[in-house]
């Protein structure tokens, strides 16, 4: 009997596993299919051309993907400090008292619905960033702004989990040996749990490029390549979200699939990029 229930789990588990991958390839096959009409008719200029005009049947995508790989550049140079931050004051530092209220707020911080990060930017940062540092506040920063307050408590609390899985023993060792509390966290915590901290960004990561109704309150939908990154701008989220319904015609329509088709293979590219990079440098160290 048990040699039968050890089969079953092992052909369910192989079956969960396929299941998975087949998903992600239908979905690929489903964008592609949807795309064909964009991309026999654009070919590859539908990358490199930053006009974006449906009334004229112009189409392209280099403005969107600028602003999508900008906005979460942003985001992500902005939350890592903070969230190791956290991780460390939670882990290490915070009183017995405060570690569990605040740990709580992170996680619940993690649960809020975009659309409400993104009318809380609308209705507060936009104004500062008008007032304070220019332009008219929906922007490129104030995206970057949004999206870093949406993934800090995500990485936050990943990192602070793969912080609490140091050994003790290693810990003591080292004040033991006369380390510091700085020289511990710096020299045997952050190492041992060198994975958890880069597989939490490497998630954070994927969702702040996705990441579709925060960013549409406060970007601004303008396709347009600036390096002004106080002038309103356009992700390839934003877009679907503000012209899928306005789709009159069939190219039109199938170049806001192809929009998609780019957000997905330009998050599997950066991902996988960041994950052999960075987990091929751990084992190498």
């Amino acid at each position: 009997m048990s040699i039968f229930i050890d089969k079953l789990f092992r052909y369910a588990s192989r079956f969960v596993a396929m299941s998975i991958l087949l998903l992600v390839a239908w979905i690929f096959t489903v964008l592609l299919q949807n795309s064909m009409e964009s991309i026999t008719a654009l070919g590859f200029d539908f990358v490199t051309e930053t006009k974006w005009a449906p009334n004229l049947e112009k189409f392209g995508a280099l403005p969107a993907i600028y602003g999508s790989v900008l906005s979460t550049f942003i985001a992500m140079v902005l939350a890592v400090p903070l969230a190791i931050g956290v991780a460390i004051f939670l882990s290490e530092l915070a009183p017995a008292k405060l570690k569990s209220p605040v740990g709580v707020s992170i996680e619940l911080l993690a649960a809020i619905p975009s659309v409400i990060y993104g009318m809380w930017g609308l209705f507060y940062f936009v104004p500062i960033i008008r007032d304070h540092v220019g332009g008219i506040g929906i922007s490129m920063l104030t995206a970057g702004i949004v999206l870093s307050i949406m993934i800090l408590p995500f990485m936050a609390a990943v990192t602070r989990d793969a912080m609490n899985t140091t050994p003790d023993i290693l810990k003591e060792s080292a004040y033991a040996l006369g380390g510091t509390k700085w020289d511990v966290i710096k020299d045997i915590i952050i190492p041992y749990a060198k994975a958890g901290i880069i597989g939490s960004f490497i998630l954070a990561l994927g969702r702040a490029i996705g990441e579709t109704m925060a960013v549409t309150f406060v970007m601004g939908n303008v396709h347009n390549i600036s390096l002004d990154i106080t002038a309103p701008a356009t992700s390839i989220p934003v877009t679907l979200a503000n012209e899928f319904n306005e789709a009159d015609s069939g190219l039109y329509y199938s170049s806001l699939f192809e929009l998609s088709l780019l957000l997905l293979i330009i998050s599997f590219t950066i991902i996988s990029i960041a994950k052999f990079y960075f987990l091929r440098r751990k084992r190498i160290a």
